[in-house]
């Protein structure tokens, strides 16, 4: 996923706590189902990084090739500027993005 086409606010927002309770009708359970979709976009830029920096990883560095990398500084420097997980979470949540079930209101089989 592209992170840098999301809307998610690269900065924090006030926001109104009433327009988070209105699909649940519960506050804390619309923060716990934003801060689990934050925890599994976090872990996907994780990974996501991980694999662009693997290829450049050596089994010898010298000190001149850390210092001088100029492709992983760029990496890292596209890296810092996204938005953070939370507020991508709390954008596609706000968007009705994000899917999700309350198991104790399923009906039983």
């Amino acid at each position: 996923m592209d992170y840098k086409k999301s809307k998610a606010e690269s900065t924090t927002v006030t926001r109104d706590l009433r327009q988070f309770d209105k699909d649940t009708g519960n506050i804390y359970q619309s923060v716990v189902i934003i801060s689990k979709r934050a925890n599994q976009i976090g872990l996907e830029m994780k990974e996501e990084l991980n694999s662009k920096l693997e290829e450049f990883a050596s089994s010898t560095d010298n000190l001149e090739e850390i210092f001088e990398n100029r492709e992983q500084i760029e990496i890292a420097r596209y890296y810092e500027q996204l938005p953070k997980p939370s507020l991508i979470a709390v954008s596609e949540y706000q968007d009705n993005n994000i899917y999700f079930r309350i198991p104790e209101e399923e009906p039983k089989k």
